[in-house]
């Protein structure tokens, strides 16, 4: 998917928020935005915006010195997410469809975006999305797809929402491999947020090498990329891996809720949709 010029401002405006939590320090928060204004003139837009947002957030650090601002938000929403999970738990074991039901949740959980200029209740999402209808709703494909298969690639989003990816998990009841970003990056799933989740206990957890708040194939690592090519089934969270696997020469299994219209219009459907979408279901798996 490539950066559209409603992208830009949004840059700008993440730039600004991430420079604010990183460091008190007006000078350097100038210094990010004077330095990220200079690099935006010259990124093409045929890079995906995840890309783009690579370069900034690498920016940002070099010039705040700090490498995980968001330490802290990430933590926080850690914990707010297993307080849930007992309770969501009960709501899967008592749904009529235990597997559509925890898809639901896990989808809930990717509102908890930092990388996105809105605020979020996960309470009041969780509500309603657990009666939303789908705006693209392959469920029976999915179905199908994990009847038949033996290894699972799961590819994570935020830090809060892999808990809700843990219930999902669950209820697949196969092998499945989670897949967190290469470095912190936004509020994004790293290996130790993985693990304060309880991901662990489900499935075995790796990282794709990526540095940047997506799977970028091209940043990834050698032992992911194998991986993703050899996969039975990948499921792909969130807007960002959507934005950066869109274009894919593979089949893939997209679960994200569009929060935004650039999002929304590439995907025809509106902003605050809950999709289940797959891509190149006739493509055989090498």
């Amino acid at each position: 998917m490539k950066t559209y010029l409603e992208c830009i401002p949004c840059f700008m405006q993440q730039a600004f928020k991430t420079a604010c939590i990183a460091t008190n320090d007006g000078i350097k928060i100038k210094e990010v935005l004077d330095s990220i204004g200079d690099m935006i003139k010259s990124i093409p837009l045929q890079n995906t915006p995840p890309e783009t947002g690579n370069i900034i957030y690498q920016k940002i650090h070099e010039i705040t010195n700090n490498h995980d601002p968001y330490r802290e938000i990430k933590n926080r929403h850690i914990k707010e997410a297993l307080s849930l999970y007992p309770e969501l738990k009960k709501t899967i074991e008592k749904s009529k469809d235990r597997l559509l039901t925890a898809i639901r949740i896990a989808i809930a959980g990717n509102v908890i975006d930092l990388g996105v200029n809105k605020d979020f209740n996960i309470n009041d999402d969780l509500k309603i999305i657990l009666k939303q209808n789908f705006a693209i709703f392959d469920y029976d494909e999915f179905k199908k797809q994990l009847n038949k298969s033996e290894s699972i690639l799961y590819l994570g989003d935020n830090a809060g929402e892999s808990v809700f990816d843990k219930l999902l998990i669950e209820e697949l009841d196969k092998p499945v491999t989670f897949v967190v970003r290469g470095r912190p990056v936004i509020n994004d799933c790293v290996i130790k947020d993985a693990i304060a989740s309880g991901i662990n206990n489900v499935a075995d957890i790796i990282s794709s090498g990526s540095p940047a708040p997506a799977t970028i194939l091209n940043l990834c690592n050698k032992s992911f990329l194998e991986m993703f090519k050899n996969a039975d089934l990948v499921i792909s969270k969130g807007q960002g891996n959507y934005e950066g696997l869109s274009e894919v020469n593979r089949p893939v299994f997209f679960m994200l809720k569009a929060k935004c219209n650039v999002i929304a219009d590439h995907l025809n459907v509106k902003e605050n949709d809950i999709v289940l979408k797959n891509i190149n279901s006739d493509l055989k798996i090498n």
